[in-house]
Order: structure tokens, then C-alpha cells, then sequence
């Protein structure tokens, strides 16, 4: 794996509708993404086969966390296991929702948590 750096809060240039996703880092089974939000997220339903961590750094959001509403702000975190559906809400507008995600894609051969022989 070849070194890289960079700067989370550089070249923020915000959707005005929508959300960016931008991979900082993959390998092998990780993967850690920049996501910028608009004003306007499009509140689509993720049910995803990954393991995600999520970390608002900056504004306020509102996630659907299968049946449950969750209030973000600046700083907080939340894990997300891997197929628990979940949706964005609403995100602020001012400061805009900049996001950490690091995802854990499964391994084709690994058993899943938890099961006989994991």
C-alpha cells in the first residue's frame, strides 16, 4: 500500500442537492469515505452488506436507523451493522453535514458474527 495523506476539510465544494461520496482509503476489506451532504439529502434506503462507522464532523442530521430516528451533531458517532436499514433525514444547512465513514466489507470466505465456526 502506497503512503497517502490529505486533509478532510480541504476542497469542500457541497452539492446542492444530494450527497458526495469520496473514498480517501480502500485495502483489502476497509474502506474510509469523505461525504459531503447537501441541504437536501435524497433520503434513499441503504441496506448495505458492510459494517459502517459513521462520524458527523461538522452540522446537524437527522438518520432513519431501522425504526429509529437518530439526532446527530458535530462529534457524534454511530456504528451500523451490517444490513440494519437506514436513511438520512434531513441535514443542516448552515454549517453543511461533512461525514467520516469507515466501512468493513466482508470477507467472501468469513463466517458472519456470531455463527458456528466464527
Amino acid at each position: 500500500m502506497r503512503h497517502s495523506s490529505g486533509n478532510l476539510f480541504s476542497g469542500l465544494d457541497f452539492p446542492a442537492e444530494g450527497e458526495i461520496f469520496e473514498d480517501l482509503l480502500r485495502h483489502g476489506r476497509l474502506q474510509i469515505e469523505r461525504i459531503l451532504s447537501s441541504e437536501r439529502p435524497d433520503g434513499g434506503l441503504y441496506d448495505q452488506p458492510q459494517d459502517e462507522w459513521v462520524c458527523l464532523l461538522q452540522g446537524e442530521a437527522s438518520l432513519w436507523i431501522d425504526g429509529e430516528t437518530v439526532r446527530l451533531q458535530a462529534g457524534d458517532y454511530r456504528f451500523i451493522p451490517a444490513h440494519t436499514p437506514h436513511r438520512v433525514l434531513e441535514t443542516s444547512r448552515e454549517p453543511p453535514c461533512l461525514w467520516l465513514a469507515v466501512h468493513l466489507h466482508p470477507d467472501a470466505g468469513e463466517a458472519p458474527v456470531g455463527t458456528p465456526g466464527a
